[in-house]
């Protein structure tokens, strides 16, 4: 399978048999345009839309007639579970709910987290960990920050962590850049490419390793 790193909190990611998975796909021009990233334009067979903001749900960019989850479904023989979470420490109050997504493709356990906000519940843990890859917020202001998103990879026992949702040239968010999130973390490799080629022989045997990702659009 194949994972790219569109930009902000959207990957691509492509299954052997082709089914096409988008997780979510932002609009340039929302929030006044904060986001300089090119709209995200891949055909898709479906989108995981963490929660309704303009920066997370733009499937009108996407190719292709998109199942959109925003919980559990199916996404042709994917099975997807959504665990209901929220974008803030205060149970939604300040900036509403947000949808945890855990699926596998191609024999590997993906965790997508979207804004996750706050720690998880130990039953959420349990229904989620081990994850092979988890994708994670690390910017902080409106998601985990480096601390938070030390303690979820911690949790869910990734072996490997994408980060996300942090401080780019294309991203005039108030949030920070990854590198408060590396220095916490043990194993950090800089990949230098936007999209990479993953099968479960190329997973560590021991994680978690970050692998900084280069974004695509």
């Amino acid at each position: 399978m194949k994972i790219k790193w569109n930009g902000h909190a959207s990957f691509t990611i492509t299954a052997d048999d082709g089914t096409v998975i988008v997780t979510d796909p932002y609009d340039p021009a929302g929030f006044g345009g904060v986001l300089k990233y090119d709209m995200v334009r891949d055909r898709a067979d479906g989108a995981l839309i963490s929660h309704d903001h303009a920066d997370h749900n733009y499937v009108q960019g996407l190719s292709g007639s998109p199942e959109v989850l925003r919980g559990s479904g199916r996404v042709k023989d994917i099975q997807v579970k959504g665990l209901a979470t929220y974008h803030d420490e205060s149970d939604g109050s300040e900036r509403g709910a947000n949808t945890v997504f855990v699926f596998t493709v191609d024999r590997i356990r993906f965790c997508f987290v979207g804004d996750l906000g706050h720690r998880l519940s130990a039953e959420q843990i349990r229904t989620i960990a081990p994850v092979d890859v988890s994708l994670v917020p690390v910017g902080g202001t409106y998601t985990l920050n480096a601390e938070g998103a030390v303690k979820l990879v911690q949790d869910v026992a990734a072996r490997v962590v994408i980060p996300m949702h942090f401080k780019t040239g294309k991203c005039n968010l108030p949030i920070s850049a990854v590198d408060g999130f590396l220095a916490k973390m043990p194993c950090v490799k800089n990949l230098g490419k936007s999209e990479i080629e993953l099968t479960p022989d190329k997973l560590p045997a021991v994680g978690p390793e970050v692998w900084v990702m280069d974004h695509a659009c």
